[in-house]
């Protein structure tokens, strides 16, 4: 079932939205690109092997050209379209997290273009949790290229709204789905080499990964090194208001154009305001709670600090680099 565009303004493609994850495929099988939700947030997605689909990608997006794109499989028959150079410690976490919010780094196949992986001689790969896309990327019958479904350095979108809101008249489809259930990106690790290394944080956390491979060690970039995952380089998840980490609520007086998330509730008054029962709430509301906010033309957004621990290591990344 196909519902019409709702938004007034000069669209360069028709961008159709789909309650059919087969119609979706078929874009995709056609060249196109598609937004589709999964269990993290929207993903943006397109044949991986297709050098001009990717180019639309980057090109709808508006992304850097260094930043390496996610390839999400339907199966883990399709990981060796993509690689055929799996250690030990890949195999593990793929058995003990597949599917669901991880994406393992491993060495790509030549047929992998390069303009997907910025370059490198790696390819992340993810086999997502969600239904809905499982019955896509099947349907699409190829592991497909996919970066959250958002303008560069926007919040990632957790709605098939908020996807028409920054992509609507710029890609072809956009696969309709509920909000996305964990709201923060997939955790990457990578598995290159002896000791895994984690290089972006997400639900799934260090703690849970050194469960399945106890040597796994946080990594840490520097400006001179290749981004071997998305996220780990340029503006990423920012509203238009400025973002402030407040870690005292108390501290906080009333302001008529602000606005304050977080676990706590704050003595003081905001124009907008979302209290959080849990850390996972926090994390599944903090991307759209950006997006309202900038709706609403607020121009501070009080973000409560929490626990580095679970997937507070994750939120707080992304409230961080949301305030750089």
């Amino acid at each position: 079932m196909r519902s019409p565009l709702f938004c007034v303004k000069l669209y360069l493609v028709q961008t159709v939205i789909t309650t059919s994850p087969e119609e979706a495929a078929e874009y995709v099988r056609r060249g196109g690109v598609v937004a589709f939700p999964t269990e993290t947030v929207y993903g943006l997605g397109a044949n991986i092997f297709d050098e001009r689909a990717l180019h639309k990608i980057f090109s709808a997006k508006q992304r850097p050209a260094d930043n390496p794109l996610i390839a999400h499989i339907a199966e883990t028959g399709q990981i060796a379209e993509l690689s055929d150079e799996i250690i030990e410690s890949a195999k593990k976490f793929i058995d003990a997290f597949f599917p669901g919010p991880l994406t393992i780094v491993v060495r790509k196949t030549r047929s992998v273009p390069l303009i997907a992986t910025a370059g490198l001689d790696t390819i992340g790969i993810r086999m997502a949790g969600s239904a809905l896309a499982n019955r896509f990327l099947s349907a699409c019958s190829t592991p497909v290229a996919a970066p959250s479904a958002n303008l560069s350095g926007r919040p990632s979108p957790t709605t098939w709204e908020a996807v028409f809101e920054d992509l609507g008249g710029r890609i072809d489809c956009i696969l309709k789905g509920g909000r996305t259930e964990i709201g923060i990106e997939s955790t990457v690790v990578d598995c290159t080499s002896r000791v895994p290394r984690l290089l972006r944080s997400g639900s799934i956390s260090v703690e849970q990964l050194r469960g399945i491979v106890p040597e796994t060690e946080i990594y840490s970039p520097n400006k001179h090194t290749s981004a071997r995952s998305p996220g780990m380089r340029h503006r990423h998840y920012s509203p238009n208001a400025r973002v402030i980490i407040i870690e005292n609520t108390a501290e906080l007086s009333d302001e008529p154009n602000a606005a304050f998330i977080g676990v706590s509730r704050p003595s003081a008054r905001f124009r907008q305001q979302q209290i959080c029962l849990t850390e996972e709430e926090y994390a599944r509301s903090v991307f759209e709670f950006f997006r309202e906010c900038d709706r609403a033309e607020i121009k501070i957004i009080y973000c409560e600090s929490v626990s580095e621990t679970g997937i507070g290591t994750a939120l707080m990344d992304r409230i961080r680099r949301a305030a750089e």
